[in-house]
């Protein structure tokens, strides 16, 4: 492997780290309602689980309400169940077909503790960052080592990986500041 295709590698997963720790923020709930909010939740449909957006149409009434209109009449009591079975303290509630998911409003102390959640995910997501500069430059070092580059290259490719990093880390403060803005909203 080249030093070229290691900073490229090296780059990709540190995006993949990114992507991955956004969509984590999505089930994080804030004060208003969102549609992916419940993208977690599965639902048993014939016996085995899927994600409730495969079994119904899930979108917002209002700021503080959820819709879910299930495509089958009898799916209704499995998905309410599901979604009042999941670790998102909703209660959902069946208008005839619909069933309508309101947000609770958050108490203080409940912000303070999902800002607390989203601050300990960002650390998980800059460490993940963190790691796949060290395999990066191990790699290098192996190159180095191995006489298939110098050590000019070494010092050049690891300054390049550092300002990746950077970048990346960067990135996840930035996530995490408006997330914590978001959930502080009142």
């Amino acid at each position: 492997m080249s030093i070229s295709e290691i900073k490229k590698n090296a780059e990709t997963k540190m995006g993949q780290s990114i992507s991955a720790f956004s969509s984590g923020l999505t089930k994080i709930r804030t004060g208003r309602a969102s549609p992916a909010l419940l993208d977690s939740v599965q639902v048993d449909y014939y016996g085995s689980l899927v994600p409730i957006g495969q079994v119904a149409n899930v979108s917002l009434l209002d700021a503080r309400t959820i819709s879910v209109q299930p495509w089958e009449k009898g799916i209704s009591a499995k998905i309410e169940k599901a979604i009042r079975d999941s670790d998102l303290g909703l209660n959902p509630s069946s208008m005839g077909e619909l069933i309508r998911v309101p947000m609770p409003p958050m108490s203080e102390e409940r912000r303070k503790e999902l800002t607390k959640v989203v601050r300990s995910e960002g650390e998980n997501a800059k460490v993940a960052v963190r790691n796949l500069r060290r395999d990066a430059n191990e790699s290098i070092k192996k190159l180095v080592k191995e006489k298939l580059a110098s050590e000019d290259d070494q010092k050049r490719a690891e300054t390049d990986i550092q300002k990746f990093t950077d970048k990346h880390i960067s990135d996840i403060d930035k996530l995490i500041l408006s997330k914590e803005q978001e959930i502080m909203a009142v």
